[in-house]
Protein backbone atom coordinates (compact mmCIF):
# COMPACT_ATOMS: atom_id res chain seq x y z
CA UNK A 1 0.00 0.00 0.00
CA UNK A 2 1.38 3.43 -0.45
CA UNK A 3 1.93 5.69 1.74
CA UNK A 4 -0.51 7.91 3.07
CA UNK A 5 0.19 11.81 2.10
CA UNK A 6 1.84 13.97 4.21
CA UNK A 7 -0.03 16.43 6.01
CA UNK A 8 -0.31 19.55 3.83
CA UNK A 9 1.04 22.57 5.82
CA UNK A 10 -0.50 26.06 5.42
CA UNK A 11 1.61 29.15 4.96
CA UNK A 12 1.20 31.48 7.21
CA UNK A 13 -0.51 34.86 5.78
CA UNK A 14 1.84 37.53 5.01
CA UNK A 15 1.47 40.26 6.67
CA UNK A 16 0.66 44.04 4.64
CA UNK A 17 3.32 45.73 4.30
CA UNK A 18 3.36 49.43 5.13
CA UNK A 19 2.66 50.68 1.65
CA UNK A 20 -0.47 48.54 1.55
CA UNK A 21 -1.63 49.85 4.86
CA UNK A 22 -0.99 53.22 3.68
CA UNK A 23 -3.13 52.69 -0.24
CA UNK A 24 -5.54 51.02 1.76
CA UNK A 25 -6.10 53.72 4.28
CA UNK A 26 -6.16 56.72 1.65
CA UNK A 27 -9.65 57.97 0.95
CA UNK A 28 -11.67 56.69 -2.81
CA UNK A 29 -11.99 60.57 -4.10
CA UNK A 30 -14.07 61.02 -6.87
CA UNK A 31 -12.82 63.14 -9.67
CA UNK A 32 -13.60 66.77 -8.99
CA UNK A 33 -17.00 68.45 -10.81
CA UNK A 34 -17.22 71.50 -12.46
CA UNK A 35 -18.52 73.64 -9.36
CA UNK A 36 -20.49 76.21 -11.66
CA UNK A 37 -22.39 73.46 -13.58
CA UNK A 38 -25.77 71.90 -12.48
CA UNK A 39 -27.60 69.20 -14.31
CA UNK A 40 -28.85 71.46 -17.05
CA UNK A 41 -27.70 74.77 -16.43
CA UNK A 42 -24.32 76.84 -16.19
CA UNK A 43 -23.72 79.39 -14.03
CA UNK A 44 -20.94 82.60 -14.54
CA UNK A 45 -20.20 85.40 -13.53
CA UNK A 46 -21.94 88.75 -14.42
CA UNK A 47 -21.10 91.31 -17.05
CA UNK A 48 -22.30 94.87 -16.17
CA UNK A 49 -22.02 95.63 -19.71
CA UNK A 50 -23.49 92.74 -21.61
CA UNK A 51 -25.75 91.60 -18.65
CA UNK A 52 -27.81 94.30 -18.45
CA UNK A 53 -30.12 93.45 -21.31
CA UNK A 54 -30.73 90.87 -19.02
CA UNK A 55 -31.93 92.85 -16.43
CA UNK A 56 -33.76 94.79 -17.97
CA UNK A 57 -35.92 92.36 -19.81
CA UNK A 58 -35.97 90.81 -15.91
CA UNK A 59 -37.72 94.27 -14.87
CA UNK A 60 -39.80 94.03 -17.67
CA UNK A 61 -41.15 90.70 -17.21
CA UNK A 62 -45.09 92.21 -14.94
CA UNK A 63 -45.40 89.29 -13.18
CA UNK A 64 -41.92 88.64 -12.41
CA UNK A 65 -41.63 92.54 -11.24
CA UNK A 66 -44.86 91.74 -9.09
CA UNK A 67 -43.61 88.88 -7.55
CA UNK A 68 -39.82 90.08 -6.32
CA UNK A 69 -40.62 94.01 -6.25
CA UNK A 70 -41.96 95.67 -3.16
CA UNK A 71 -42.47 98.69 -5.39
CA UNK A 72 -44.27 96.96 -7.77
CA UNK A 73 -46.66 99.86 -8.73
CA UNK A 74 -43.53 102.06 -9.74
CA UNK A 75 -42.95 101.19 -13.24
CA UNK A 76 -39.54 100.51 -13.64
CA UNK A 77 -36.88 102.57 -16.07
CA UNK A 78 -33.55 101.66 -17.62
CA UNK A 79 -31.99 103.09 -15.01
CA UNK A 80 -34.12 100.77 -12.30
CA UNK A 81 -32.21 97.92 -14.40
CA UNK A 82 -28.68 99.73 -13.86
CA UNK A 83 -29.85 99.52 -10.31
CA UNK A 84 -30.65 96.35 -9.95
CA UNK A 85 -27.47 94.86 -11.38
CA UNK A 86 -25.29 97.08 -9.81
CA UNK A 87 -27.38 96.20 -6.26
CA UNK A 88 -26.43 92.71 -7.05
CA UNK A 89 -23.13 92.92 -7.93
CA UNK A 90 -22.33 94.85 -4.53
CA UNK A 91 -24.38 93.33 -1.93
CA UNK A 92 -24.01 89.23 -3.12
CA UNK A 93 -22.00 86.84 -1.16
CA UNK A 94 -21.99 85.00 -4.84
CA UNK A 95 -23.95 86.32 -7.98
CA UNK A 96 -24.50 84.28 -11.08
CA UNK A 97 -26.37 84.46 -14.66
CA UNK A 98 -28.04 81.22 -14.77
CA UNK A 99 -27.47 80.37 -18.39
CA UNK A 100 -28.51 77.25 -20.97
CA UNK A 101 -25.72 75.85 -22.77
CA UNK A 102 -25.51 76.09 -26.62
CA UNK A 103 -26.06 79.67 -28.27
CA UNK A 104 -24.26 82.37 -29.95
CA UNK A 105 -23.42 83.24 -26.28
CA UNK A 106 -22.18 79.58 -25.29
CA UNK A 107 -18.76 80.69 -25.02
CA UNK A 108 -19.74 83.04 -22.09
CA UNK A 109 -21.54 80.40 -20.28
CA UNK A 110 -24.59 79.44 -22.87
CA UNK A 111 -27.88 81.35 -23.04
CA UNK A 112 -28.60 83.55 -20.16
CA UNK A 113 -32.28 83.34 -19.07
CA UNK A 114 -31.80 84.46 -14.89
CA UNK A 115 -29.77 85.42 -12.49
CA UNK A 116 -29.58 84.04 -8.84
CA UNK A 117 -27.63 85.14 -5.98
CA UNK A 118 -26.67 85.08 -2.14
CA UNK A 119 -26.67 87.91 -0.26
CA UNK A 120 -23.69 89.52 1.38
CA UNK A 121 -24.72 90.22 5.49
CA UNK A 122 -23.99 93.38 7.21
CA UNK A 123 -20.87 94.30 8.06
CA UNK A 124 -19.83 92.73 11.54
CA UNK A 125 -22.90 89.94 10.94
CA UNK A 126 -20.18 87.37 9.07
CA UNK A 127 -20.04 84.95 12.03
CA UNK A 128 -23.76 84.47 11.87
CA UNK A 129 -22.88 82.40 8.50
CA UNK A 130 -26.91 83.44 7.25
CA UNK A 131 -27.71 84.59 3.76
CA UNK A 132 -30.65 85.27 1.71
CA UNK A 133 -31.90 83.86 -2.22
CA UNK A 134 -32.45 86.06 -4.44
CA UNK A 135 -33.90 84.38 -8.18
CA UNK A 136 -35.37 85.49 -11.54
CA UNK A 137 -36.17 83.83 -14.46
CA UNK A 138 -37.20 85.40 -18.00
CA UNK A 139 -40.93 84.26 -18.40
CA UNK A 140 -40.02 82.21 -21.42
CA UNK A 141 -37.85 79.60 -19.38
CA UNK A 142 -40.63 79.34 -16.51
CA UNK A 143 -42.30 76.42 -15.65
CA UNK A 144 -39.47 74.20 -16.78
CA UNK A 145 -38.03 73.14 -13.70
CA UNK A 146 -34.71 75.87 -13.74
CA UNK A 147 -35.67 77.85 -10.70
CA UNK A 148 -35.97 74.77 -8.35
CA UNK A 149 -32.37 73.57 -10.33
CA UNK A 150 -30.54 76.67 -10.06
CA UNK A 151 -31.92 76.45 -6.09
CA UNK A 152 -30.77 73.78 -5.65
CA UNK A 153 -27.17 74.26 -6.60
CA UNK A 154 -26.94 78.03 -4.77
CA UNK A 155 -27.75 75.79 -1.58
CA UNK A 156 -25.14 73.47 -2.48
CA UNK A 157 -22.85 76.38 -3.03
CA UNK A 158 -24.09 77.97 0.30
CA UNK A 159 -23.36 74.63 2.71
CA UNK A 160 -20.89 72.91 0.70
CA UNK A 161 -18.68 75.24 -0.33
CA UNK A 162 -19.33 78.68 1.47
CA UNK A 163 -19.50 76.81 4.92
CA UNK A 164 -23.03 78.85 5.69
CA UNK A 165 -25.35 77.60 8.24
CA UNK A 166 -28.57 78.99 7.63
CA UNK A 167 -30.24 80.25 3.70
CA UNK A 168 -33.66 82.24 3.95
CA UNK A 169 -36.07 82.69 1.00
CA UNK A 170 -38.95 85.16 0.54
CA UNK A 171 -42.13 84.90 -1.30
CA UNK A 172 -45.21 87.27 -1.92
CA UNK A 173 -48.58 85.67 -0.01
CA UNK A 174 -50.14 85.59 -3.79
CA UNK A 175 -47.08 83.69 -5.20
CA UNK A 176 -48.35 80.43 -4.31
CA UNK A 177 -46.45 78.49 -7.02
CA UNK A 178 -43.15 80.04 -5.44
CA UNK A 179 -44.24 79.18 -1.68
CA UNK A 180 -44.96 75.66 -3.10
CA UNK A 181 -42.01 74.89 -4.51
CA UNK A 182 -39.65 76.47 -1.52
CA UNK A 183 -41.66 73.90 0.65
CA UNK A 184 -40.92 70.97 -1.59
CA UNK A 185 -37.37 72.04 -1.57
CA UNK A 186 -37.17 71.80 2.00
CA UNK A 187 -37.45 75.34 3.13
CA UNK A 188 -39.64 75.99 6.51
CA UNK A 189 -41.77 78.64 7.53
CA UNK A 190 -40.47 80.83 9.82
CA UNK A 191 -42.28 84.21 9.93
CA UNK A 192 -45.36 85.72 8.26
CA UNK A 193 -45.83 89.12 8.39
CA UNK A 194 -49.75 89.85 8.12
CA UNK A 195 -51.19 92.04 6.06
CA UNK A 196 -47.49 93.73 5.03
CA UNK A 197 -48.03 94.20 0.96
CA UNK A 198 -50.71 95.71 -0.79
CA UNK A 199 -51.44 93.65 -4.31
CA UNK A 200 -54.62 94.34 -6.66
CA UNK A 201 -56.91 95.21 -4.18
CA UNK A 202 -56.38 93.32 -1.19
CA UNK A 203 -53.70 92.96 1.65
CA UNK A 204 -51.39 89.89 1.20
CA UNK A 205 -49.21 88.57 3.67
CA UNK A 206 -45.29 88.17 3.49
CA UNK A 207 -43.59 84.90 4.47
CA UNK A 208 -40.29 84.26 5.03
CA UNK A 209 -38.86 80.55 4.42
CA UNK A 210 -35.57 79.48 5.98
CA UNK A 211 -33.23 76.07 5.77
CA UNK A 212 -30.34 74.69 7.97
CA UNK A 213 -27.36 73.32 7.15
CA UNK A 214 -27.71 70.08 7.66
CA UNK A 215 -31.62 69.54 7.26
CA UNK A 216 -32.36 67.09 4.44
CA UNK A 217 -31.94 69.45 1.35
CA UNK A 218 -30.23 67.29 -1.15
CA UNK A 219 -32.97 64.67 -0.36
CA UNK A 220 -35.32 66.62 -1.65
CA UNK A 221 -34.01 67.08 -5.08
CA UNK A 222 -35.99 64.03 -6.62
CA UNK A 223 -38.90 64.76 -5.23
CA UNK A 224 -39.51 68.45 -6.67
CA UNK A 225 -41.95 68.43 -9.48
CA UNK A 226 -41.05 70.49 -12.66
CA UNK A 227 -43.11 73.42 -13.37
CA UNK A 228 -44.34 74.56 -10.12
CA UNK A 229 -42.62 77.59 -10.57
CA UNK A 230 -39.45 78.03 -11.57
Amino acid sequence: MPPPPLPHHRMPPKMPTQETILKLSRPILSPPRDPFRSTRLHYRALNPTTDLRLFAAINGDPSGYANSNLSNIHLPTAADAAQFQASVIENSLVAAIICLPGGDDDADGGIAIGQIHLKRGKPGTQHHRNTEIGIDILPEYQRKGYGSEAIQWVLDYAFRRAGLHRVMIRAFGWNEGAIRLYEQLGFKHEARHREALWHEGRWWDSIDMAMLEGESWEGKKNGVKDGIWG
